[in-house]
């Protein structure tokens, strides 16, 4: 994850020595794949969906080398099939049965970062975009009525956490703006829960209610589903995490930008 960072300031600067380091970690990445053509790093973890993504989609910015977008899309593609839900949200992992909200988010984020440069006539773009649109129709169902999405997606009574919220503004407003999604529906949920978050930023501007680092549950407390359930319920909450901060302002930044052509 971290060749994000110089490839965005190669695309800045032109320096060539922070393309060297971003590119290696993009390529290390997908050092002796899978049969199937997947990074070995794939664990099946809905965080993978962003971790593994966002890498990619980076070194293609810097380079405009398309087999970074094709490796992208044939990771998420198979994540897709793997671990999507029938109503459209997704488990942490396939052993760890529960919409775990940040974990919700990377896959809203990942999938949001891949479609914003996948061309339109990718093969896998037509799948890929399915996915995103299923997720967002059932987040927007998921969302409480004061704007905030919970730690638990699906769980009226799972406490409201800031960091999938974020995420979740990040990729309706992006698809709002991009013309993916319905502007008067999409446009509104990403406004509310936009003003849910910052009304949770204190006086240093750090944000409340970001929960911290969590592992699968079944990893965590065994496979028990009660146990799995108090576990997720049970993470502790951070203010001015970063896990919180980032996504609060590529949200910001997504609200602020004109609408572009799909």
């Amino acid at each position: 994850m971290f060749g994000i960072v110089p490839l965005e300031l190669f695309r800045l600067t032109k320096d060539p020595r922070y393309l060297a380091i971003g590119r290696s970690l993009a390529d290390a990445q997908w050092t002796d794949p899978t049969a199937d053509g997947i990074t070995r790093e794939a664990r099946y973890w809905i965080d993978d969906m962003y971790m593994i993504t966002a890498l990619q989609v980076q070194a293609y910015r810097a380079t405009g080398d398309a087999v970074y977008l094709d490796r992208a899309a044939l990771a998420l593609a198979t994540y897709l099939e793997r671990l999507q839900q029938p109503g459209g949200l997704f488990f942490h992992t396939s052993d760890s049965r529960f919409y775990w909200g940040r974990g919700n988010g990377w896959v809203a984020a990942g999938l949001t970062e891949l479609l914003n440069e996948l061309p339109v006539e990718h093969p896998r773009r037509a799948v890929i975009f399915e996915g995103y649109r299923r997720m967002m129709a059932a987040l927007l169902a998921q969302q409480d009525a004061d704007g905030m999405w919970r730690q638990l997606v699906d769980k009226p009574g799972a406490w409201p956490e800031s960091s999938g919220t974020a995420m979740f503004t990040y990729a309706m407003a992006t698809g709002v703006r991009r013309g993916w999604l319905d502007r008067p529906t999409y446009g509104a949920a990403a406004r509310s829960a936009w003003l849910a978050l910052v009304a949770r930023l204190d006086d240093h501007a750090d944000l409340r209610d970001v929960c911290v680092g969590t592992d699968k549950a079944s990893h965590a407390v065994g496979p028990d589903p009660d146990l799995q359930y108090r576990y997720y319920l049970g993470r502790g909450r951070r203010t001015g995490d970063l896990h919180g901060q980032a996504p609060l302002l590529w949200a910001a930044a997504a609200l602020m930008q004109e609408p572009t052509a799909p």
